[in-house]
C-alpha cells in the first residue's frame, strides 16, 4: 500500500466514525490536494485490496475489517483526554470498595464513549450501557442476534483466551463469536484483588474512534490497577 492510499484509507476511517455515512470521493478533495479521478482511482484499489466496500448502493465507500485492522495496526499513539481521564480517576478514586471502584469506571467509560462497558469482577463479568450498545446504526436484525451471542460466551472466552497485550482489539470477523456482528472489543488487562487476568473495556460496532477509545480502555486499566493492587 502507497503512503497515499494509506492516508486516505485513515480519512475514511476518521470520517465514517464521526457521521456513520459512508464517505465519497468528493469528501475527500476537501482534505486531499489530488484530483477527484485519483482519489476515485486510489479508492477503487483500496476497494480491490478489501479495505473498503460499498454498501447497498451508495456513492460512497465505509471500512471493512481488514481496513479497520491496518489503521487499528499503524496508529502512532494512542489519545486519552487528559480532562476526561482526570473525571474517570475522580469518580474511581471515590468509589470505595474494589467491586464498586471496578463498576465505576466502567459506567464511566461507557457513558464517554456510547458503547457497552464491561469489566471482571469477584463473580463474573459486568455490563453497563446496553441501550448504547443497541441504540449505534449498525446493530438490527440479524446483526443484534449476532451480538447477543458474543456477549453470552464472553465471560468464558476471556478466561481462556486470557489476553495478554496491555490493550488487546478484536474486529469484526477476529471476534470468537458472533463473527457477524460487526462488533469490536477493545479490552485492557490489569491485575486486580480477584486476579492477575482482570479485564476493563468496551463493546461497540467497528465504526470507532480508535486512537481515542484505545487511550481511554488503556487508561482505565492502568488505574484501575494502581489504586486496587
Amino acid at each position: 500500500m502507497t503512503p497515499r492510499q494509506q492516508y486516505i484509507l485513515s480519512e475514511i476511517v476518521e470520517a465514517y466514525a464521526k457521521t456513520a455515512e459512508p464517505v465519497s470521493s468528493q469528501q475527500l478533495t476537501e482534505k486531499i490536494e489530488v484530483s477527484s479521478a485519483t482519489i476515485r482511482a486510489e479508492m477503487a484499489e483500496l476497494e480491490r485490496l478489501n479495505y473498503i466496500h460499498q454498501p447497498h448502493t451508495s456513492a460512497g465507500r465505509v471500512p471493512t475489517d481488514r481496513g479497520y485492522r491496518l489503521y487499528v495496526n499503524n496508529l502512532k499513539e494512542l489519545h486519552a483526554d487528559g480532562r476526561v481521564s482526570q473525571a474517570l480517576a475522580r469518580r474511581v478514586s471515590s468509589a470505595g470498595e474494589v467491586d464498586r471502584a471496578i463498576k465505576t469506571a466502567t459506567e464511566s467509560l461507557s457513558e464517554i464513549t456510547q458503547n457497552l462497558g464491561l469489566a471482571t469482577l469477584s463473580d463474573g463479568l459486568f455490563f453497563c450501557g446496553l441501550r448504547n450498545l443497541f441504540g449505534q446504526p449498525e446493530f438490527a436484525g440479524e446483526q443484534a442476534y449476532e451480538v447477543a451471542r458474543l456477549l453470552d460466551s464472553l465471560d468464558e472466552w476471556l478466561a481462556e483466551a486470557a489476553p495478554s497485550r496491555a490493550v488487546s482489539v478484536y474486529i469484526g470477523q477476529e471476534n470468537p463469536v458472533g463473527k457477524a456482528s460487526g462488533a469490536t472489543l477493545i479490552i485492557s488487562r490489569f491485575a486486580s484483588p480477584f486476579s492477575d487476568n482482570s479485564y476493563i473495556g468496551i463493546l461497540g460496532s467497528t465504526r470507532q474512534d480508535y486512537g481515542r477509545v484505545m487511550g481511554l480502555v488503556n487508561y482505565a486499566g492502568k488505574y484501575l490497577q494502581e489504586v486496587l493492587v
